[in-house]
This record gives C-alpha cells, structure tokens and sequence, in this order.
C-alpha cells in the first residue's frame, strides 16, 4: 500500500477543518474569517485529543502562498486610479488614524516593557482595520449605500496602500535592527522609486500585450497568464529586496487598470479563497490557550485601546478633512476593530523573528473581540450623534455641518500657474524615474556585456551611446512638454514676471537632463569632468532638436495614457450614469443610485404620476434602463416595469426608503450594449429681469418644456432638494439640473427667455 505523504494529509486536515467551520459561522450568520481561526485552534498542535497537523513547515509554505494570493486580489481590488478618486477626505482621515493608533501602539508596548520591535509591530497591528468584517456588516446592515460608508471604503483602500509601505518598512527595522532616521528615508525613496517603475512598465507593456494576445486568451489560459504574471512579480520583488507581498500587490494593481480585471477577478477568486482559508486556518493554528489565560488582562487592555483609540482618531480624522460630525461619527465608529491585515502583519514579524511567541496570539484574540463588537459600534454612532447634537454649543455649528465646500460651482476657473507646476511636476518626476531606471538597467547588464567584449574607450563609449539612446526620448520630453501649452502661452503674453518664470522653468528642466546625461558619463569617463559638462550640453541640445525623439516619445506617452484610461473609458461608456456626476452630487449630500424593480414589488406596473416619488419619499427618478433602452428623464406616464434598473437621485435616507419600496434585491450585472448618452448637471443661475422671478414650478412646467429636472435649488445658502410644485422662483436662486447634454444647453432657449446665459456644464 503507498503511503501517504503527511503534506497531503495535514491539507486534507486543513481543508475539512475549514470547510466545516464555513457551514457552521455561515450556520451562525458570524463572519467566515473567524470560522477559519477557530477551525485552525481545533486542528492546531495545541489541541491534542483531535486529530492535528503533523508538520507546522507544510502549514507555513500554504499560508506564506495564501498572503500571495490575498495581495494578488487585494490589488485587483485596488487600483491606483481609484486612490485618486477617494481624494482627501480619505486621505487626510486615514494619515490621521494610522499615524495616531501607530503612536498610541508603540508607546503602549514601552509601557508594557516590550521591545522596540514588539511595540512597533503592536502600533502597526493595531492602525489596520478590517475590510472583510466591515463590508460584511455593511450588507448585513444595509448600509453600503450611505455617505459614511463610502468614506470608510475610500479609507480602507488608503489602509490598504499603507499597510504594503508599512511592511517594507518594518522588514527594513527588521533586518538591520535599529532605528535610523536616513536608513528609513532610503528605504522609503527606494520602495517609491521601484513601485513606480513597476507601475509604469507595467501599465505600458501588460495591457498591449493582453490586447494583442485577446484571441487565444479564454477562462483558462488567462488564468495561467495572470497566476504567472503574478508570482513573476513576487519573484522579482524578492529579488531586489522587497517582500513577496509587495509584488503580488503590484501586480495585482497594473492588472485592475485593463479591461480584463473582472474577467481576472473572477477566475482568481476561487485560488483566493482557498489559499486564503489555508492562512486564516494557519493563525487560528498560532492561538495557545495557555497564553491567551496567561494574557486576558493584557487582552482586555488591547481591546479598550482599539474599540476607544480608533473610534476617536478615525472620527477626528474625518472631521478634519471636512466632513460632517454625523458621518465622521459613522466612519469613527465603524473602524473599530481589528482584522486580517494585523494577522499578516504578525505573520510577517513571526517568520522574521523580531516579535514575541505571545504577541501573536493576543492579537488574534484582540481582533476576534472586536470583531463582535463592530455591528453595536455601528448602530451606536447615531444615537451618540443626536446626543452630542442636542448639547453642542450654537457657535461649534460649523462642526456639525462640516466645512467642505461643494464641487460645483458656477465660475471654476484654476490658476494658470497652479496648473502648470503641477502638470510640469508630475511628468517630470515620471520620465526622470524612467530615465533613471534604464541607466540603472544598462549600468547592470548591458554596459557590462559590452565591455566584455570591447574592454576599450570605444566599448565605453559604445555603452554611453546605447543609453543616452534609450533615455533621449524622455529627455526630450522633459525639456520640452507643455511649452506650447494654453497656459503656458497665456503666462507668456501676460507680463515680463511670467516670461522671467517661464524661462527659469525651462532652464531647470534642462539642468535635470544634463545632471542625467552625466550621470551616464561619469562612471565610464570619470577624468574628464569639464568635457563631460561640455558633451551633456551637447548631448541635451541635439536631443532637443532632433524630431525622432519628440515622434518616439509623444507615441509612448500615447500608448501608456491609452494603457491606463481604456478600463476608465470602457466603465463610462457602460454606465448609465457618468462616475464624475455621482462624485460631484455628494458634495450636496446627494446620492445617485441604480435600483432594480424587484418582480414581486408592489409598485411594478404603476406610472410615476400615481407614484409620485418626488412629493411622497422626496426622491427624483433620472433615468430609466430597460434592456437596452435608456429613458433620460421619464414622462410622469413612464410605468415601472419588472427588472427595470432606475437611477434615482436623493439624500441617503431617502434612498433607503426607495429602496424598501421597490424591494429592491442585488442581481448579477449583465453587460448591454447602452446608447451612448449620459445624464449630465448643471448648474443655472436666475438673473434679475428673468421670466421666472415670481412664476411656481407647475406654472413654468419646466420638464416637459425642456426635458431636463430640477433636482436641488439653493436659496440664501440653504439647499433644498423636496420641491413642492408651488414653489415661486425668485432672484439669485441656483437651480441643479439634470438632463442630457444638447437639453441643458438649449435649457434658456426651450424656456423662452430671451438671451441665452452660459450653463455651467459637468
């Protein structure tokens, strides 16, 4: 009889373990997470009167790959375009948390006596927050819809970027022990130089390559191809220094920017799931009863810092970056746990050896106290709320309501200069990472090579040549983008100052790429400094006009922004709604939402006139989607039929009245050929002498004269979104309007007033 290998065996221990834990905590209506830690206790060494694993080894390989694949997802989740469109708010609210809960940590840990490096794993475990268990309470809740929760979900994605810096870092004070200001700086500017290589090489080669590859890539072979892409990157990051984590993460987000990334997420889910219960299993394996009894006092301490410490900094951080007390209290007290983060966290300082055998298990229990407490901390926050609000002073108003200022205004005009320098920064800082990459990559292998075989000046000379090539096309672009720009051309005519300026600007453009050419040149030649000065200046000049680079390099520009926007585009033309429209309302505290007509709701079959959403949940229907009809702006004598998805425009709790009214329930999106007209907004202005003053809306008959609705007016400050038929229009009232783009432009002229006034198109 052959014998069964013991890995075999203790994956098969692993597999059962897990799989009855998720019929069990699902039994439970409990987070599945927690059923892999408690599976993993009952299977661990620790537990002796049941079967057990035999060899912890095979344990750690499985779960070292389970962080891999959790990464790899994690990344496809992320998306560095995302990142950008969370904005501050999720930023500054996250910087303040984290930075705050990392502090709090380690001094906790000093007090406690530990070490350094137990107090700064401590600080690190415990700033992270747990997505799986937010999300998972959210839905259970019903409150994935609400304002605060997309603020908490920007913050998670913030979280999540910080948490890879935060491991490199700490692998950094790791390895070398100490604590030094100029070794972490060097780090950080060495992790920041090779993410963005990576990021940009990647954008660059991976999505034409995947488009050019489109006809032999079916479910499988993509699989293969993104599973190996993926553990390519793992190898190459382990390479040069930086954890098998960071590359799978990498990976991950260059893969969520092509068209290919729901296709990907859904063949890797399945590999994701599995690999990930083998890690959750592997740190309920890490739990010792004896050192959680020994611990509980300890235990109880870390949880009174979590549930307390993040309540505060998260709501502060919030607060902060704008928003109201209200929804800086929600997003507080959502983040107040722990989760699967701080466990690889803690992994990461196991396999290092830097941390205590004990601290491991503590955390772990931490996280499953919090865990429980999070969907009462969530329904706490409101209740807090209305109590704060009844004894707040009058002139701590301003707290209340938040003070960040709405998105949309009627005159948007940015600083020239403002847009310039940013704009200038930014490619920049882009082409002289890439310039500096392929000097690094040539100095590596290709000059060496040469050399090789011509050990002479014209081998050395041959090696210059070959890269002043490679990199001419970004230094020409560095030198010379945005020179022929509006408003580089505006501060031009302007005044003298400005030319003064510009000049400068250029010339420190050019003083880059002459320190780059030189950094080329020095190591090959270094004894002749004053004509290597003299060749760089020659260098530059030819580069600037020699029109091959400018062609070489305005098609690669092209080809990456086409790289990185195709997902952006493809998204757009599918949505019923424009993404920057949804943003641009939640500044008003005004959600656009798709809602489907559930086949049981009692409303189906009704016409929006016997409906009347507007006046009974205030509450406006934009658009109706049927199959692949698109109805913008829907007659009062539009029925509601079965499956039908409406966008509706409203505030959070109106919204979750509609809901409840519909019956709305999630199906899987299907994709349909849509027209290709989006509802837009603007904003309009009543001006003195204008027909309207004085005149109700049901006078005026506003929507049926020129399709568009009226779905906000602001008056004296004050912001009204339930607009009674009515109401009598008067001077200086800002109307927010929706409708299709050729409607809102002919707004004035389908109304009858006689000159037409600008509308402030979004």
């Amino acid at each position: 009889m052959t014998h069964l290998h013991d890995f075999i065996g203790d994956l098969a221990l692993i597999l059962i373990s897990a799989g009855i834990a998720t019929i069990l905590f699902k039994w439970l209506k409990q987070p599945v997470v927690l059923g892999y830690i408690v599976a993993g206790f009952i299977a661990g060494p620790h537990i002796t009167f049941l079967p057990t694993v035999t060899d912890m080894g095979n344990v750690e390989v499985w779960s070292e790959i389970g962080v891999i694949f959790l990464l790899f997802a994690l990344g496809l989740e992320f998306s560095f375009k995302k990142l950008m469109d969370v904005g501050g708010t999720a930023s500054i609210a996250t910087l303040i948390n984290m930075g705050s809960m990392i502090l709090i940590g380690y001094i906790v840990g000093q007090l406690l006596d530990w070490s350094q490096m137990d107090s700064l794993f401590l600080g690190g475990m415990l700033s992270m927050s747990s997505t799986t268990i937010i999300i998972k309470a959210f839905n259970d809740m019903g409150l994935q819809k609400q304002r605060f929760a997309g603020i908490v979900f920007g913050m998670l994605i913030v979280e999540d970027l910080a948490a890879i810096l935060m491991m490199v870092l700490l692998s950094t004070l790791a390895v070398s022990h100490t604590i030094e200001g100029m070794e972490l700086l060097n780090s950080l500017l060495r992790l920041i130089f090779f993410v963005m290589v990576w990021f940009i090489v990647g954008i660059y080669l991976i999505p034409t390559l995947l488009k050019k590859l489109k006809r032999y890539l079916n479910d499988e072979t993509l699989l293969i191809v993104s599973i190996g892409l993926c553990l390519g990157m793992v190898l190459f990051a382990s390479k040069v220094g930086f954890s098998a984590a960071l590359g799978a993460f990498i990976m991950g987000s260059i893969l969520a920017e092509t068209i290919k990334v729901k296709q990907i997420e859904h063949l890797v889910e399945p590999i994701k799931n599995l690999f990930g219960a083998i890690f959750f299993v592997s740190v309920g394996m890490m739990l010792n009863p004896g050192v959680i009894v020994e611990n509980v006092g300890l235990i109880l301490i870390l949880t009174f810092v979590v549930l307390i410490g993040r309540v505060i900094f998260a709501t502060i951080g919030v607060l902060a970056s704008g928003e109201g007390l209200k929804v800086a209290l929600q997003a507080g007290f959502s983040l107040a746990q722990i989760g699967e983060f701080s466990f690889i966290i803690a992994t990461l300082g196991n396999s290092l050896g830097v941390i205590s055998d004990s601290l491991y298990p503590i955390i772990v229990a931490v996280s499953i106290i919090t865990t429980f407490t999070t969907p009462y901390f969530i329904k706490l926050s409101t209740p807090l709320y209305h109590f704060i609000e009844r004894y707040i002073p009058s002139p701590w108003g301003r707290l209340i309501e938040g003070y960040a200022s709405s998105n949309l205004k009627v005159v948007n005009k940015k600083n020239d200069w403002t847009r310039l320098l940013k704009s200038s920064l930014q490619f920049t800082l882009v082409y002289a990472v890439i310039s500096l990459s392929v000097i690094y990559l040539c100095e590596q292998v290709f000059t060496p090579f040469i050399l090789s075989y011509i050990p002479t000046v014209w081998g050395r000379a041959l090696a210059a040549a070959l890269t002043l090539l490679l990199i001419a096309p970004f230094l020409r672009a560095i030198m010379m983008k945005k020179n022929r720009s509006e408003e580089f051309r505006k501060l031009w005519s302007d005044n003298h100052f400005n030319r003064g300026a510009l000049i400068s600007l250029i010339a420190l453009r050019v003083t880059i790429c002459i320190a780059l050419v030189m950094m080329v040149l020095v190591p090959l030649f270094p004894n002749t400094m004053i004509l290597q000065f003299v060749i760089s200046g020659g260098v530059v000049t030819f580069i600037i006009f020699f029109q091959g680079f400018k062609t070489q390099s305005r098609m690669m520009e092209a080809q990456f922004l086409a790289n990185l926007n195709q997902k952006q585009y493809a998204d757009e033309r599918k949505a019923p709604i424009h993404p920057k429209i949804a943003h641009a309302l939640l500044s008003k505290d005004i959600h656009l939402e798709e809602i489907e007509v559930s086949p049981a709701s009692p409303k189906a079959g009704r016409t929006l006139r016997e409906l009347d959403m507007r006046k009974n949940l205030g509450v406006h229907i934009v658009t109706i989607l049927r199959g692949s009809r698109k109805i913008n702006i829907p007659e009062a004598d539009e029925r509601l039929y079965p499956f039908d998805k409406i966008i509706v425009a409203g505030s959070d709790e109106n919204l979750q009245k509609m809901i409840q009214l519909i019956a709305y329930r999630e199906q899987g999106t299907v994709e349909e050929d849509l027209p290709q007209c989006h509802v837009s907004l603007s904003q309009y202005i009543v001006e003195n002498g204008s027909p309207m003053i004085g005149r109700s809306l049901e006078e005026l008959d506003i929507q049926r004269r020129t399709e568009c609705m009226i779905i906000n007016i602001e008056r004296d400050d004050v912001s009204t979104i339930t607009i009674a038929p009515d109401f009598t229009f008067e001077a200086h009232d800002t109307l927010l309007l929706a409708g299709e783009k050729e409607k809102l432009n002919a707004f004035e002229e389908n109304m009858g007033i006689g000159i037409p006034l600008a509308l402030n198109n979004h």
